[in-house]
């Protein structure tokens, strides 16, 4: 059935647009009499694994050492000597992050410290926008991406404690460019991108950043294939010195068979990996989903103190699926019943608006650094169904080929509506060189409705502070506290109640860390983190609903830079004991459990050396490790730990007068059978072990 297309309402972009000429108008006219630094948009583009600023929430273009939080930033540079095309490809790159449910063939379910990341909530696009996560996000337009670990809700709104994942965009460079890339992978896949950047207008005034990618999907798995593509556009207009416009496009999509995830059976435990180039699904059963994301902001600089902020997007993602899980009869033999569940013309949708205004102001000896900010985010999900089709005959050890099942009657899903509003101040008050007090209040505004449930209305008002100190330039050590309403999330595939937002609940988190910045700008970082929020279980009616409290504490640390001119790091690790505090009626055996998909502890560690004996050089490896994880509440079983392995080489040089980038890449370089995902009675199998080859031409 064909796809219905995304629409991308124009209203809130253009009401934007129409504020920031209407207040920047004055100072078109009247000429500049500003001191704060000329607003201005820099290509951006970092050889270097670290990062000297982030663009998260309130923290946008703060120095992490300013930041008293988590946070970790996956550079460029990293995302092109690893070779990855994957947002987990990028994200394994720092500790407590593993894969939730489902495996990594359709798209990345990721969960951060054993907190789910939501997939339409926590996903960023230039610190702002809500995307939707249900397809995989591509690398090639995106210059690096960064987490902010823990509670973020003074910006964002109701979001989990997980973290926030955010995709800053590559902008259009100073110099004129032109890169192609082909690849293809060992299984078949073949790929190409385009990388434009040309600007225009007077003074070069106007600038644009293209980025077009095409390709086959072959993983490596038997019974599948597919393709994906993209095209992002990102525009920077510089009005004047005191006002610019960015505006960034970006579609893409991905139709791909979907393997099925195994059922995990209490009787058995869990089984050992089978083979993990098998697929008990049929080549039919696809996951067939395409987005579209809008994001226009504009930087207006009001006087030498005053800058004024104002952004709108929207993000949408449709979505075809037809998803199966294997459960296995009997161990010994193999033998097992394929079921497969129907969903087409899904609809998820995301319109947000902020507006903000930044200044500077001194108090006698306290210099305040003032955000006031108003922001709108409406979700909505629509969808159908068809009748779940279960006892198909399948092998475990030997799958067999499954032929088409013709889909049952379709019917409309439960609607859902969500509206998030809010109203935030936040103050960082620097008290001399050394001292940093930041405090900061939400007030929000919250309402939400499945189909013709009950509508859930909800005014709150969350705190968040921290203290900084800094003994040098290059030291922070820094204490936070932040209380949130969050959402208790949405219920989850093979529930009866599936696709329902559940009643917000409280989350609050204590951090104490401390961050320095070493020789050659090495950035390292130490936290001790300690989150407690609302449990999501399963009731007698296989719904999930919410049942008590979950604690979260842990280590983290984390290293990263060029340690010479000869080498690279990239290194973190987190330490967690997670514990079900407190439970209801209908759960009271998991108290005292660990909840699903938690590891006590996660590694990771990448590496590159640049051959000084011969120039343009470089080797590189890595490995990741994540310990043991519970596959339910109840911990009646446990995926084991495991460990993979990448390796890589680059080489730089030139045929005639045009620069030429050779790579390889080769990710699970053991071909190791392991559970990459797990959570909710789901085991998902890691993808074989690939080998990736490509060439870059600089034009």
């Amino acid at each position: 059935m064909r796809r219905a297309r995304p629409t991308v309402p124009l209203r809130p972009i253009a009401l934007a647009s129409l504020m920031s000429c209407l207040v920047a108008a004055p100072a078109w006219a009247q000429g500049s009499t500003s001191t704060l630094p000329q607003v201005e948009v820099r290509a951006g583009e970092n050889k270097a694994f670290t990062s000297n600023s982030i663009q998260v929430g309130t923290f946008r273009d703060q120095d992490p050492l300013d930041v008293p939080l988590t946070n970790q930033a996956i550079t460029r540079e990293v995302i092109d000597a690893q070779g990855s095309t994957t947002l987990y490809g990028a994200l394994r790159n720092t500790a407590g992050v593993s894969h939730a449910q489902i495996g990594n063939a359709t798209y990345d379910n990721i969960a951060i410290r054993g907190l789910l990341v939501d997939n339409q909530r926590n996903y960023r696009l230039n610190g702002s926008l809500p995307i939707v996560n249900l397809i995989d996000t591509p690398l090639e337009n995106k210059e690096r991406v960064e987490v902010l670990k823990g509670a973020a809700s003074l910006y964002y709104g109701l979001v989990p404690p997980s973290g926030i994942v955010n995709l800053v965009t590559k902008r259009p460079a100073a110099q004129p460019l032109t890169t192609v890339t082909t690849s293809i992978n060992e299984h078949g896949a073949v790929g190409a991108h385009l990388d434009l950047s040309r600007r225009y207008g007077e003074g070069n005034d106007k600038g644009i950043r293209l980025n077009v990618a095409a390709g086959t999907q072959e993983v490596g798995v038997s019974s599948f294939e597919g393709n994906r593509g993209l095209f992002s556009l990102a525009h920077d207009w510089r009005i004047s010195r005191d006002a610019t416009l960015k505006l960034d496009v970006e579609h893409y999509r991905k139709n791909v068979s979907e393997p099925a995830t195994i059922v995990f059976n209490a009787a058995q435990g869990v089984p050992d990996p089978v083979d993990n180039r098998l697929n008990h699904a049929g080549e039919w059963q696809r996951y067939d989903a395409e987005a579209t994301n809008v994001l226009l902001r504009s930087d207006i600089n009001l006087n030498d103190t005053w800058a004024l902020t104002l952004e709108a997007g929207h993000a949408e993602t449709t979505r075809d699926r037809n998803f199966s899980t294997l459960a296995i009869n009997d161990l010994a033999t193999g033998a097992s019943s394929l079921s497969v569940f129907y969903q087409r013309n899904q609809r998820f949708a995301n319109t947000n608006a902020r507006a903000e205004v930044v200044g500077a102001l001194q108090t006698g000896a306290v210099a305040h650094e003032l955000t006031f900010g108003l922001t709108s985010n409406a979700r909505r999900f629509r969808g159908e169904g068809a009748p779940t089709v279960s006892g198909i005959a399948q092998n475990y050890y030997n799958p067999r080929v499954i032929d088409p099942v013709a889909a049952g009657t379709w019917t409309p899903a439960a609607r859902s509506r969500v509206s998030d509003r809010g109203l935030y101040v936040f103050d960082r008050m620097r008290l001399g060189d050394q001292w940093q007090v930041l405090a900061g209040v939400r007030r929000g505004d919250y309402s939400s409705q499945t189909g013709t449930g009950p509508t859930f209305k909800y005014d709150e008002t969350s705190p968040n502070v921290s203290v900084i100190y800094k003994p040098t330039s290059d030291v922070s050590i820094y204490g936070s506290y932040i209380e949130a309403l969050d959402e208790g999330g949405t219920a989850r595939f093979g529930r009866a109640n599936v696709g329902e937002v559940l009643p917000p609940a409280v989350n609050k988190q204590r951090e104490l860390g401390i961050k320095t910045r070493l020789a050659g700008g090495m950035q390292a970082q130490a936290a001790l983190f300690d989150i407690s929020r609302p449990l999501v279980t399963v009731d007698g009616s296989n719904r999930d609903v919410l049942g008590g409290e979950s604690t979260y504490r842990g280590l983290e640390v984390s290293i990263g830079g060029e340690i010479s001119r000869q080498w690279s790091l990239l290194a973190s690790a987190v330490f967690l004991d997670a514990e079900i505090t407190s439970v209801s009626a209908f759960n009271a055996t998991e108290l005292g459990k660990t909840p699903e998909n938690t590891a006590r502890s996660t590694f990771s560690l990448f590496g590159e050396y640049r051959v000084a004996s011969v120039p343009g050089w470089s080797l590189n490896g890595g490995v990741y490790f994540v310990g043991k994880r519970a596959v339910n509440n109840l911990n009646q079983g446990y995926v084991p730990a495991y460990t993979t392995v990448s390796l890589g080489t680059r080489y730089a040089t030139k045929w005639g007068s045009t620069p030429v980038t050779l790579q390889a890449n080769l990710d699970n370089a053991t071909d190791r059978d392991y559970w990459v995902g797990t959570g909710g009675n789901y085991l998902s199998a890691g993808l074989p072990r690939t080998l990736r080859v490509a060439a870059t031409f600089a034009f």
